[in-house]
């Protein structure tokens, strides 16, 4: 028999910690739930490792490639839903991590395995280890892990992470996909007519100073604007990059960051897909948490630090007091106003029904198919404004530089028929 230390939840949903004899994980967490307790982690009580063990773990270490850069969403996608089908097909962990660590390419996530496995083999948990590593398994990443490996379903969790994560990246991509087209020909269009203000107006100006007339309105405008960008040109430069700098120095505070996120809340067409795809985040989230036997406190407190919006994040966090003072989730997400009515009311069936993770993750893909409707409308409508901005600039140039030779030609034709 060996002795298992546990963390659990009683019914009011206090945690308790304790330790319990079995001769297996699995009975142990069936001797606890007897208990009538929710166990949130078990691991076997063991020693410290041995010296070999851990000689061969800092041999494994110093052997290791040197790879720079971090660990991107594809890799830990792939990792995940590969670790989950070995593990569906009965293989041991520590096995299953050094098949994947030995098919992968030089890379930081390959460094990282190596030191998850030597640490498994060498007594920790699975999810003991990945905590060592939170610049690649965040702590969404760990606790599901560690859910999964209370309730012995590692497989059926790790499939779940990488559902969850495969359609957070394919979200993320649809929306920088949308945003490369305009961002690409605004870029080119601001540069084209950078260079004709800059070079192109001033020979014309040259050229209209041996007239010795008085220019056109339009005319005069233009010069006047080309000669400030000449002029300023330093400045309009400085301009993005305070910018830039700014909004990076109010993202270190609280205060900084909530009112940014509140701004681009309310931007039009933008402020509703920023909005939509948080609220998406948010509930694919706490559902795949809820389903995965995470406790509901522990998991809207993972969810409050990866929602990436500072307003739902304190609106979550008044959500986390309510419950803990035993009030429901759908009522202090209705008083803070940040989702849609449709959202809570969901949220509220969910909970009387006792299926809030299938809600959850219902609300989270209406939203993911209202942001792709939004953000092909985004597109339609960018698509027009910005050739008739273009064609407008343009238009405005021409006529402004052409109208002296008109008038100038005008002139020499009156005189000359008289």
């Amino acid at each position: 028999m060996a002795t298992y230390t546990f963390q659990a939840m009683n019914s009011k949903g206090d945690e308790v910690r304790d330790e319990i004899e079995a001769s297996s994980q699995e009975e142990a967490v069936n001797k606890i739930r007897e208990l009538g307790l929710f166990p949130t982690q078990v691991r076997q009580k063991m020693g410290r490792r041995t010296t070999t063990a851990a000689a061969k773990t800092v041999t494994r270490r110093k052997g290791g490639s040197i790879t720079l850069g971090g660990v991107s969403n594809k890799q830990l996608c792939n990792f995940t839903r590969q670790l989950s089908t070995l593990q569906d097909a009965g293989l041991p962990l520590v096995r299953s991590l050094k098949i994947l660590e030995a098919q992968m390419k030089p890379c930081k996530l390959k460094d990282v395995l190596a030191e998850v496995a030597d640490d498994v083999e060498s007594g920790s948990t699975f999810s003991e280890s990945l905590a060592k590593h939170p610049r690649a398994f965040d702590r969404l990443y760990v606790n599901m892990v560690r859910a999964g490996e209370a309730g012995g379903v590692l497989d059926t969790i790790l499939e779940r992470l990488a559902e969850f994560k495969e359609k957070a990246r394919q979200l993320k991509r649809k929306i920088i996909g949308a945003m490369i087209y305009p961002v690409v020909v605004i870029s080119i269009a601001v540069v084209i007519l950078v260079l004709i203000m800059t070079i192109i107006v001033p020979k014309f100006q040259e050229i209209f100073k041996s007239f010795n007339t008085d220019l056109p309105v339009l005319t005069t405008m233009l010069i006047a604007t080309a000669r400030g960008m000449r002029r300023y040109v330093g400045l309009i430069l400085l301009i993005p990059v305070a910018l830039y700098l700014l909004v990076k120095l109010m993202k270190r505070t609280r205060g900084g960051r909530y009112f940014i996120d509140n701004v681009k809340l309310h931007l039009p067409i933008f402020g509703s897909i920023v909005s939509k795809s948080t609220v998406s985040r948010f509930a694919r989230t706490l559902g795949t948490l809820i389903a995965s036997g995470v406790p509901i406190l522990e998991a809207l407190n993972i969810v409050r630090e990866t929602t990436g919006n500072e307003v739902i994040a304190r609106a979550i966090g008044k959500v986390h007091d309510s419950i803990r003072e035993g009030d429901t989730i759908a009522e202090p997400l209705r008083a803070s106003g940040v989702v849609d009515e449709i959202v809570v009311n969901m949220i509220d069936v969910g909970e009387e029904t006792g299926e809030l993770d299938k809600m959850l993750i219902k609300v989270a893909d209406n939203y993911d198919d209202e942001v792709d409707t939004l953000v092909a409308s985004m597109m339609s409508l960018l698509e027009p404004l910005i050739i008739v901005f273009l064609g407008g600039a343009v238009a405005f140039i021409v006529i402004a530089l052409f109208l002296p030779l008109v008038e100038l030609m005008t002139s020499v034709g009156q005189q000359a028929g008289g």
